[in-house]
Parts: C-alpha cells; structure tokens; sequence
C-alpha cells in the first residue's frame, strides 16, 4: 500500500449505529482567539480536552445572540481561552493603551455574554489565563491593564517566552481545602506563565484558591456551589510534550460536564416542581414574571436556567384582627393577588400556563411550557366562611395552608398561643370541606396539636408545601420525625424549604444544609413522601440556591450522591403529583 491509498473501513472504525448513546462523551465548548480575521485556538487545548474524556467543540468569536442562546444549550461545560488583553472599559476603566496590548471588542463582548449565560446555568466554566480574567470581568470584578504597573514592587517574571511553553517558570501556592487543591492533591504547583494582566478583584462568591510568590493572584473558584474555576498560567501547554500533570483540571470540568449533561437531560424526562414561593408579594412592587428580576428569586428566565418546570404561587395573607371587616379584607387580598397571578401568566401565555391539576401539568411539559399551580397560604383567606373553599378551589387553588404566624378561626399556629388546643370545631368542618371538594390540606406552620388533629380528621393525604426536619434544627416550624412518619403513614408528602432559619441555628445555610434535612426527611418518611418547597421570595435562600435559576444544582447534587433517575423524579414532582392526583380524585369516588 502506497502513502496515498487508503482504506474507508479502517478511516470509519465503528460504525455510529454501535456507538452507546449512553456513553456519549460531553461536549466542551472552547472559545477560540481572533487574529487577522481569523478564528484560531492552539491544538494544545482541544488535545487536552480530549485526553481527559471530553470531545471539544472550538466556538468562534460571533456576537448574534441567537446562535450564541443556541450554542449554550448544545454544550455542557465552556473553556475560555488564553489571548489578546480585555478592554477595561468592560469594568469602568478608561483604557491606558502604554500598558494595554492587542485588544478585540469582538471577543470581548461575546465572552462577557456566553461566561454570563453559562454561569446563570450552572454550567461548568474553566478559565484559562485571559479566561480567568474573563471570568472576574463578567462576573463583577475587575482585571489589572497591567500588574507591573499596578501592582508595583518587584515581581516575578510572568512571560517566559522564549521559554517553550510547556516548561515550567515559578510556583504557585494554592489554598488548602480549595478546589484547586482537591483537584491536583498539593498545596504548591510549579508552573508556566504568559501574561501581563491579572485578576484585581474578585465577583461576588468567588475566593481566591492560587497565589504567585510574589502576590499575584493565580487562580480563582467559587464559594457557592457554582462549578467554575480559573487559572492564570496555561494547564492545556503540557499535552504537548505528553506531559499529563496538569490533565486532572480538565478532567475536573470533564467530570462536571458529564454531571451537567445528566442533569439536563433528566429534568427533560421528570416533572420538576415547587410547591411554594411567595412572588406575588411582589406584584405591587412591578413584578413582571417575564422580566429578569433583581429583587425576585422567580422569575421566568430563572425557572428556565434552573431547569424548573412548575412553580405554586401561594396567595401569602398576613395574619391580622379577626372581625369581620378583616376576614373581608384578607378574602379580599387573596382574591387580588389570585387575580395578578392570572394576570401574569395571561401576558406570557406562550411560555407558561396556569394548571391545577397533574393532568394540564403534564400537558404543559408535553407542550414546552412552564406552569404556574396556585396556592393559599393562610386559611385566614376564608374567615369563617366555609363557601370560600369552593369559590378557591374554582379559581384553581390547589392547596391552602391552614394557618400562618398566629392562630386564626381553623386552628392553633406553631407560633401561636394554642388557643383552640389544636383544630377549632370550625376547623374541623374546613377540613372536611377541604376534602369534599378535593383541595390539598396544607399543615406547614401548623402547631403539633393541630398537626395531629388534621392527621385524624382528614380522609386524605395532607402535604406540608415548606418544612424542614427539626432533629436537625430544633424550631417550633419545622416537624419532629414522629410528625414525619405520621405524614408518611397517611400517604402524604413533606416538602423541604430552604429557609436559613428552618435549615440551621447560627451561620448562612448552604446546599449541603438543605441535602441533610432532605436526606434526614428521606431516612425517616422514605422516598415517596418527601420533595422539594423553596420558600423563594418569602426568604427562602440558600447559598448554592440563591434563586431558581440554581434549582439544578440540587438535581446535579443527587445524582453525585447516587440517587436513580426514578427517586430524583420523585422527589423533584412524582410524589406531590400522586397527592395531589389522589385528593382531587377523592372527590369523584
């Protein structure tokens, strides 16, 4: 055989009908260089890629937003490159063009929105030299135009050219217990530099993990669960001389990638569901459900990042006088706030819908939408009107708590004074309506007493749409695990919030607090009653899930501990769908 001939087969190997779908390699998104109109990216990047398990995919430097939207869905982890300097007009700097070199605003703007539209998915992000200055720069921090110049003093040599580049020049010193430290296992690295500009200061939620000998900050990560990192020397360099000391940071945003590609695609085949957020209390403030909020934690944009199918809007109605200017009042509240709730969905109807019952859930998932469910948070929404349940339950609320801060004309409050001693004779005549006309009973912030006495009553299932476990956190809100098997036994559900208060006595709670209370609720109710209530907007927030748009991160946290596909659906929505399903049916028997 001549230099020249070949052979298909051999060209082909095996054929892509035997190729696992379920072994598909993720795809690593790198952002290429732009020089003399032309893409170009060192092979040393996508070798790397490769060599850790990834298969690359080189994204030039274009600014439509269309493509880029459509480029953001179809990878699952992005490396930014090493290149040309970062404008520091990005950051509020006027640009000094002695200290700055070569510049391209075309990059620049498309990195600042592809690193922007990564992060608020969660997805992997691997910064690499430029990169890691990309990263403060489009995140809330900023970038030195020079760290000669603005650090001053005497620093190390940080270009080595001519020095070939996979050589190493210094050591950097990195933070024990970091990221960066797990990932290569030491606590000092030599490596190779070539670059002028340096990361200044940190965005928010970002530590720095690495630091040159002489100050100059070396690599950068998260403090809340994002999974982003970034470096300033070039890890991608030493391929090329088969070196292979720097391959675990790539297999690290391999690792997650794979991780994130998992979770996309279970949540494309679950029904994801939270049962309680407090929104519509900002209506009056101009909430807009279409718009990217600052203030509110849901939103349509951020249900869509966090990958969140169904959110409850509750109807929160403050506990307040119990004469009958006030019911009327607070019945009157409810009714307003139902209304904005239709209102808001009626002005996006062709990305959400309103549903109240598993059935249009379904559709609405089949259909590509989002839904809304609502809710009543506070049975004082009904004064001592029992007609109101149905009227309720016609405008598609779908469960009301019974109770909220106080006690009211149904029952005692956990933080109220025990006035009825649990449920009042009215109470009881709701709790029967309740299940007549098939709406869910709701016992978060119910006393113990009234707890047990609706558990008696009812000839449903009940939910608590927003509690969490009180072995772990002894607050009256939260439920004992005998309420938690009780729960259980009769067939309901228990929804974990993540209220900082409800998840830990002292400190900021963090994802790992709400896993334990979600786990601990877990080992005591079993799989098929526990599932998933934020509290969002009604101070519900948690470091790893400050919003929905981080609500994968949980998903992406179950599968890291080994949780089936069929339990993560359950927990996300299966369980609250059955109660739900159940209890409206009930009325049909």
């Amino acid at each position: 055989m001549n230099e020249h001939s070949f052979n298909l087969q051999d060209i082909l190997g095996t054929s892509d009908s035997d190729y696992p779908a379920w072994n598909r390699r993720p795809v690593i998104g790198i952002t290429a260089n732009f020089m003399e109109d032309k893409a170009t990216l060192a092979e040393a990047y996508y070798r790397s890629v490769i060599a850790a398990g990834g298969t690359p995919l080189l994204i030039p430097p274009y600014q439509e937003r269309e493509a880029l939207f459509e480029t953001i869905e179809h990878v699952d982890a992005i490396i930014l490159s090493g290149g040309a300097d970062i404008d520091p007009r990005y950051m509020g700097e006027e640009p000094d063009y002695t200290l700055l070199h070569t510049i391209n605003p075309k990059r620049d703007t498309q990195e600042i929105l592809l690193t922007v539209l990564a992060e608020r998915r969660g997805m992997p992000i691997l910064g690499i030299c430029r990169g890691i200055q990309m990263l403060a720069a489009a995140l809330g921090g900023n970038v030195h135009q020079d760290i000669y110049a603005g650090i001053g003093g005497e620093l190390l040599m940080h270009d080595q050219d001519p020095v070939e580049r996979h050589k190493t020049t210094h050591s950097v010193d990195i933070v024990q217990g970091s990221l960066l430290a797990r990932i290569f296992g030491t606590k000092e690295l030599a490596v190779n530099t070539f670059h002028h500009q340096a990361v200044k200061s940190l965005p928010s939620g970002f530590m720095v993990n690495a630091t040159a000998t002489d100050g100059v900050i070396e690599g950068i990560e998260t403090t809340d669960c994002r999974p982003i990192i970034g470096v300033q020397w070039h890890p991608e360099s030493f391929i090329m001389d088969n070196n292979r000391c720097m391959l675990p940071i790539f297999q690290w945003v391999v690792n997650e990638a794979m991780l994130y590609r998992r979770t996309k695609e279970l949540h494309g085949r679950i029904t994801t569901i939270d049962s309680h957020c407090d929104t519509p209390m900002l209506f009056a403030e101009g909430y807009r459900l279409e718009g990217r909020s600052d203030k509110a934690l849901v939103d349509l944009h951020k249900m869509r990042e966090g990958m969140l199918d169904v959110v409850t809007m509750a109807a929160y109605i403050p506990q307040k006088g119990r004469d009958a200017e006030s019911l009327a009042a607070a019945a009157e509240k409810a009714t307003i706030l139902l209304d904005g709730i239709e209102e808001q969905v009626a002005r996006n109807s062709s990305h959400i819908q309103l549903c109240s019952t598993p059935r249009e859930v379904m559709q609405a998932k089949k259909a590509g939408k989002r839904a809304i469910m609502r809710a009543i948070e506070n049975g004082y929404a009904i004064g001592t009107d029992l007609s109101l349940i149905r009227h309720f339950k016609e405008r598609g609320v779908v469960y009301m708590t019974l109770c909220h801060n106080g006690d009211n004309d149904i029952c005692d409050s956990a933080r109220g004074n025990g006035e009825h001693g649990g449920l009042s004779a009215y109470g009881r005549e709701v709790v029967k309506e309740m299940n007549r006309q098939g709406m869910m009973i709701d016992l978060s912030h119910a006393a113990e007493s009234t707890f047990d006495d609706v558990l008696l009553a009812s000839t449903q299932p009940v939910v608590c749409s927003h509690s969490s476990c009180r072995a772990l956190c002894d607050h009256p809100r939260n439920l004992t695990d005998r309420q938690i098997k009780a729960l259980a036994d009769k067939g309901g559900v228990m929804q974990v919030t993540m209220y900082n208060g409800f998840l830990r006595k002292d400190g900021e709670a963090a994802l790992d607090d709400f896993m334990l209370h979600l786990e601990h609720a877990i080992s005591v109710a079993g799989i098929d009653h526990v599932g998933i209530g934020t509290d969002f907007d009604g101070d519900g927030k948690i470091i790893g899930c400050s919003s929905a748009s981080q609500l994968s991160n949980i998903t992406r946290e179950l599968l890291r501990r080994g949780y089936s596909n069929e339990n993560i659906g359950k927990i996300w929505g299966g369980n609250w769908l059955r109660v739900m399903k159940q209890v409206q049916e009930s009325t049909q028997q």
